[in-house]
């Protein structure tokens, strides 16, 4: 991996390794694997005492109750959870959802398996920079409406939602509000004290922890109700049954104990890093940016490069990991993010998403720039 520029931090990110070290306390016989339901004991109730330190740090990180967080798998299960679970419930209060066109797969597959069940959802048109206009998140509220559901950054355009704004509108009506802010945690501010919001799903692999474990935030005053899409034990008061994975829960939240911690440094070492890309790249003859150019994630960019396929772009560069939108897409499928942001086919095709972290190199960047501008050059002459 050490010959790699890694630029797609919005996949993935590598686990750091102050989260290795502690989740390897918590695997081998030697170290602390009982589980953590298992408090008759006191392996069981040192294991169980992890994962509730664990649940700790999350809250702390997100400015929330340590009873509000409730471990699931990743994202995509938090907002299965969050969606079926919340519109299942309150269904008797009506059936109409709200969201937008330009949601993770993870909220329009839910959202779509609800439609079959008799659910009404109104997915809102973005402008030509991602975002909705408030305005219209008033407007399509109904006396039926019981869900709101939004991104609070784009995957695929680091696009930032007023999150603030529009969980305003949703308690001003008296609507549960979903946050999916797997692409937030830990790399733009996200306090659930000042933000009015019911239910957020949250990732720990996109912010330095391990894959198969993350979060949902469940407001606790007022009480958001849920019913299960689970079923089986009383883990995590019932909502989510099975066993715990602690060496995961104890990694995410150690990886949400260091966001915190680190955050202005982190951040600013992302900015400088992404700057030094971006101000290169878009110094060229028609290569611009798709999304807004201040209200976004500024670790993210999408860029549109005319008469060069992103595609051949990628492929022409094997030693930078780079990649055309979400890892959860099906790559023959042109992005319905840049679709709905007005984008024709060819300049979806002709789009690329760079993606910079931590770990990423400060003086690498400008070697890396240089070769992307390189191998642009070079495919539009060979055009």
């Amino acid at each position: 991996m050490s010959k790699f520029t890694y630029l797609d931090y919005m996949s993935t990110t590598p686990v750091d390794q102050e989260v290795i070290h502690v989740m390897n306390n918590y695997m081998g016989a030697d170290g602390c694997f009982a589980n953590p339901s298992s408090k008759t004991h006191q392996a069981g109730i040192d294991a169980f005492a992890a994962v509730q330190l664990a649940r700790e740090q999350v809250a702390h990180c997100i400015n929330a109750s340590p009873r509000e967080i409730i471990w699931t798998s990743g994202a995509t299960e938090s907002n299965n959870m969050a969606l079926l679970g919340a519109a299942r419930f309150y269904a008797r209060s009506g059936k109409h959802i709200i969201s937008i066109k330009t949601e993770h797969a993870a909220v329009l597959g839910p959202l779509q398996a609800l439609q079959s069940e008799g659910f009404r959802v109104t997915l809102l048109d973005v402008d030509r920079f991602g975002r909705i206009d408030i305005n219209d998140m008033r407007k399509a509220i109904r006396d039926d409406t019981i869900l709101i559901s939004t991104m609070h950054v784009n995957n695929e355009t680091g696009v930032i939602n007023d999150i603030q704004a529009i969980g305003e509108i949703a308690k001003t009506n008296g609507v549960k509000y979903h946050i999916d802010a797997a692409q937030s945690l830990g790399k733009i501010t996200l306090d659930l004290d000042s933000t009015p919001a019911d239910l957020v799903s949250l990732s720990a692999h996109k912010n330095y922890g391990p894959k198969g474990i993350g979060a949902l935030y469940v407001k606790q005053n007022p009480r958001t109700r849920l019913t299960p899409i689970t079923y089986g034990g009383q883990q995590e008061w019932g909502i989510r049954p099975g066993t715990l994975a602690t060496p995961q829960i104890v990694g995410m939240g150690k990886s949400c104990e260091i966001a915190h911690r680190d955050f202005a440094k982190h951040n600013n070492h992302i900015k400088a890093c992404a700057k030094i890309l971006s101000d290169s790249l878009l110094s060229m003859e028609a290569v611009t940016l798709n999304g807004h150019a201040e209200l976004r994630y500024p670790g993210c960019i999408n860029l549109h490069i005319k008469d060069v396929d992103a595609k051949h772009l990628i492929d022409s560069l094997p030693e930078i990991a780079m990649s055309q939108g979400s890892a959860c897409s099906n790559n023959s499928t042109p992005s319905h993010v840049l679709k709905s942001m007005g984008l024709n086919q060819q300049q979806i095709s002709n789009s690329v998403r760079l993606s910079v972290g931590r770990h990423s190199n400060l003086a690498q960047m400008h070697i890396t720039a240089d070769a992307i501008k390189q191998s642009i050059e070079l495919l539009r002459t060979n055009k």
